[in-house]
């Protein structure tokens, strides 16, 4: 991040695409360098767009067709979390995987044949010190319920659902979710969501 960069730290870490593998070392350390692989990899030289086509893309495809779908980002504070699920909405290169899955779901729509119809809904939750709290809700503060149903399957009791219309719509719904995150500053990135 900015911080990291203006204080010259040293990057810590190598990833190989061809291996999808990271590779973790210590600073002025000869301890051997930790390698952790996975289903795929992309580091600081990866674009938006080529997270999003490998990795999402497939996803929204199976959505549009009326398979259920889940993008979860995890990790540590300021490791780019929002970056990659946001990105910086003014510039399309730099949009990250939710915008990009908006325009690509609203898109297919658009080029649908007239036949089809489509139900868009949208919920917007987080996950903040342990407890899961509705974003477009009119009580932010209250602590919703995780429930399993043998028949609707695992859902957030109570979870605030907007039926959307277009991509502004969305747009506008996400925008009031995100004006309502919990956010504290820490020492790695001050607009943390602390989710």
């Amino acid at each position: 991040n900015a911080k990291e960069k203006a204080r010259s730290c040293t990057c810590v870490i190598d990833v190989d695409r061809k291996l999808n593998q990271v590779y973790l070392r210590k600073p002025n350390s000869k301890e051997p360098m930790k390698t952790f692989a996975y289903d795929a990899v992309y580091g600081p030289e990866s674009t938006q767009r080529q997270l999003y086509d490998e990795t999402a893309f497939p996803l929204v495809e199976s959505v549009i067709q009326g398979y259920n779908g889940t993008i979860f980002a995890y990790g540590q504070t300021g490791c780019g979390k929002t970056h990659t699920m946001v990105g910086a909405k003014d510039d399309p290169e730099l949009k990250g995987v939710i915008p990009n899955a908006f325009t690509h779901i609203f898109g297919s729509i658009d080029s649908s044949a007239e036949s089809k119809r489509f139900l868009v809904r949208c919920s917007y939750l987080e996950i903040y010190k342990e407890g899961i709290h509705d974003l477009l809700g009119n009580d932010l503060d209250k602590k919703l319920e995780l429930k399993e149903d043998p028949n609707k399957g695992i859902f957030i009791k109570n979870l605030t659902t907007i039926v959307v219309r277009s991509f502004q719509d969305i747009d506008k719904t996400m925008e009031r979710g995100a004006n309502n995150r919990h956010t504290a500053e820490t020492a790695m990135n001050k607009d943390s969501s602390r989710s």
